[in-house]
């Protein structure tokens, strides 16, 4: 599939989960918000069902395909686990996830609390992913890839389109990255019409290091986002995407991630997790520096944190 074939995928995949989800706000802040030159408009993704826009592709996936007595299977840092329970539970259905060993307790308990049933073990998602294929050739349970799927991918573009009809003249957009399914969406849906900026942890420049080289490249990951940024390699489907229609690549470090998590509660009285305010990060530390008058969209992409994690992690 061409990256520009995915644009009419975003559209009817609106169309295909717009009853199962929610139109997430924005916040528009005038020139100086934050302290930086430049007009910001945030999506508070955040807010989504499961806490994340993972929600979107899962509801996709599963809406465009027939779901066996096996119900669903997927494996996720966290974030795409929690969303992947709660559209099936949604829609009546049983659902299994695999999650690493780094996932959060927060992430867990969510995910549970939807009713799936939870195996917990590996180091990081990879691990986690080979144990969840390996149950999936044993019990064809419809597989919900984190962000290797198309109709993922579409699910995800429907922020790109959410976001374009709610805050119709930006100029660029950043967003965190992981496996990539995010970003491709995202991109795909705007394709040249606006910047798109990809922002990462320096402890997992999945994609920075795979646009780089020119080809999708395994990296070590880690750190305080590594639940929800996690992903060793971006996925097969995503880089083509990328490569066409993402036009920077910033990464940032995790004094900035913190900083900005005080930031957007200082502010706005929002608590997000580390991987929801990376593109914020890659403001405030000037990794990415606005051109003069520019206006730039940020997603907040995931809030699944407790205020304890939040105070323990920023020592606030």
């Amino acid at each position: 599939m061409k990256p520009e074939d995915f644009k009419p995928l975003i559209e009817d995949a609106y169309s295909t989960i717009s009853p199962y989800i929610r139109e997430t706000p924005v916040i528009q802040l005038k020139e100086g918000g934050f302290g930086i030159d430049a007009g910001l408009v945030l999506k508070l993704e955040l807010f989504q069902h499961a806490g994340s826009f993972k929600s979107r592709g899962a509801f996709n996936r599963i809406l465009n395909n027939t779901v066996p007595p096996a119900g669903v299977i997927a494996a996720s840092g966290g974030n795409h686990g929690a969303a992947v329970a709660y559209a099936a539970k949604r829609l009546g259905y049983s659902a299994e996830i695999f999650v690493p060993t780094v996932s959060s307790a927060t992430k867990i308990e969510r995910i549970k609390s939807y009713g799936a049933t939870l195996s917990v073990g590996g180091r990081d998602y990879f691990e986690a992913l080979e144990e969840s294929n390996s149950r999936a050739t044993q019990t064809h349970a419809l597989v919900v890839h984190a962000f290797n799927q198309w109709e993922v991918i579409a699910g995800q573009g429907t922020v790109g389109l959410e976001f374009e009809k709610q805050s119709p003249a930006l100029d660029t957009v950043l967003i965190s990255v992981g496996g990539g399914g995010l970003i491709a969406g995202i991109a795909a849906w705007y394709q040249d019409r606006c910047q798109v900026v990809s922002v990462e942890p320096e402890s997992a420049p999945t994609l920075h290091d795979s646009m780089r080289v020119g080809d999708r490249t395994t990296v070590e990951v880690g750190g305080i986002a590594a639940d929800a940024l996690g992903a060793r390699q971006v996925g097969e489907m995503m880089f083509p995407i990328a490569q066409r229609y993402v036009n920077k690549c910033v990464l940032v470090d995790e004094a900035s991630i913190i900083k900005a998590q005080l930031l957007l509660w200082d502010e706005l009285r929002i608590v997000a997790e580390p991987a929801g305010v990376v593109p914020i990060a890659a403001l405030i530390s000037k990794q990415y520096v606005p051109q003069p008058g520019e206006r730039i969209g940020v997603l907040i992409c995931g809030g699944n944190t407790k205020l304890s994690d939040f105070v323990e992690a920023t020592g606030g």
